[in-house]
């Protein structure tokens, strides 16, 4: 059986769609629903409250500790697949859990599984996809036990793992400095090393409204932060690839990836380049 996380701040109309078009939307194989929500201002502890089904279960936390809600969330979890979610998943199909399910019990070797985003050029999070599909041909499509699988990391949206995988790896984990994070950044990484895969699979699609609201000043912050790493990494990668036979021995063992071009989304318009 399955347990749910969502985590939620003050985003009531995402929230009140996530609940009835996709929560709602589950078979009988999600037996709980857990909605922590971060000292909300604009509602939603009041529309939680009148949340009838049974399999709902709210938090409301006195604080908006951002995304270091995530793994105090999933403590509370009761069974043995887990699926986190954001409040921003808008649009699934009926029964899209047990789809999900299916598919990853069958996928022995994937650790994460998600469904794939379907495109909006608004939503933040599947132009992203798009840009690492067609210009860094990231997250190929495969076959694995008849499944159709975009390989690749697919961040926290809405994704699900077995919970004794989730445990044995070493849950999520809260930033001290920056409540707004990726927690599944590190857990992928420590999962990987134990031989486990991840992917989107492709022919179950939800949607995500990811970048229709303003960003808080935690999540920019943390963007920054994580911004300043990504290119002081570039930089030390850079000093390396200079030193003879350096990039040719990198290419046959894969020791880093090289630096690439930052991502713009504000540049990046694949619907003009597609008209022109």
């Amino acid at each position: 059986m399955i347990s749910i996380a969502v985590v939620t701040h003050n985003r009531l109309d995402l929230l009140q769609q996530c609940v009835e078009n996709v929560l709602r939307r589950t078979s009988d194989r999600t037996r709980q629903i857990i909605i922590w929500d971060n000292a909300s201002t604009d509602g939603t502890s009041e529309y939680l409250d009148g949340l009838a089904d049974r399999r709902f279960e709210v938090v409301h936390h006195p604080e908006n500790i951002a995304m270091n809600a995530r793994p105090r969330a999933l403590a509370l979890a009761q069974h043995e697949y887990l699926i986190e979610m954001d409040d921003d998943v808008v649009d699934a199909p009926v029964d899209w859990d047990d789809r999900l399910l299916a598919a990853y019990q069958k996928l022995e070797n994937f650790g994460r599984l998600a469904p794939f985003l379907e495109y909006d050029p608004e939503d933040s999070a599947s132009l992203y996809l798009r840009y690492m599909r067609e210009e860094r041909g990231a997250y190929p499509l495969r076959i694995v036990n008849g499944i159709r699988i975009f390989e690749g990391t697919p961040g926290g949206a809405c994704t699900m793992i077995a919970r004794e995988l989730y445990e044995r790896v070493g849950g999520y984990t809260e930033h001290r400095r920056y409540p707004y994070w990726r927690p599944e950044v590190p857990f992928e990484r420590r999962m990987q090393k134990l031989g486990f895969r991840s992917g989107f699979l492709a022919d179950l699609e939800i949607r995500h409204a990811g970048g229709h609201t303003a960003a808080t000043k935690a999540k920019i912050d943390y963007y920054f932060y994580a911004l300043r790493r990504r290119q002081r990494r570039n930089q030390v990668k850079r000093i390396l690839l200079a030193l003879p036979l350096l990039p040719a021995v990198n290419a046959r063992f894969g020791w880093f990836q090289p630096p690439v071009s930052e991502y713009d989304p504000e540049t990046y318009r694949p619907e003009e380049r597609d008209r022109d």
